[in-house]
């Protein structure tokens, strides 16, 4: 993780922001003290993927003949056994 002041990182934004892009962490610091930090950003969840997975599991669901879920059946054996 590269530290940089904040007067050099207001004049080297840009390279900085390259730095970021290739996955490093950059903090930024005034007078020692850090105050901020620049990171690559997160790869984000993908609705379609996401969908796409939900479909899948209930096709498999339907054809192995799972029926509906109970949460009572299942509250209760989360529970079994507890005081």
């Amino acid at each position: 993780m590269r530290q940089v002041g904040a007067f050099e990182a207001k004049n080297k934004l840009g390279q900085l922001l390259d730095l970021v892009e290739q996955g490093e962490e950059v903090t930024i610091t005034r007078h020692g003290r850090e105050v901020a930090r620049i990171v690559p950003v997160r790869p984000t969840h993908n609705r379609e993927q996401a969908r796409a997975a939900l479909q899948r599991i209930r096709q498999r669901a339907e054809s192995l003949k799972l029926g509906r879920f109970d949460w009572t059946e299942w509250k209760a054996f989360r529970d079994e056994g507890r005081p």
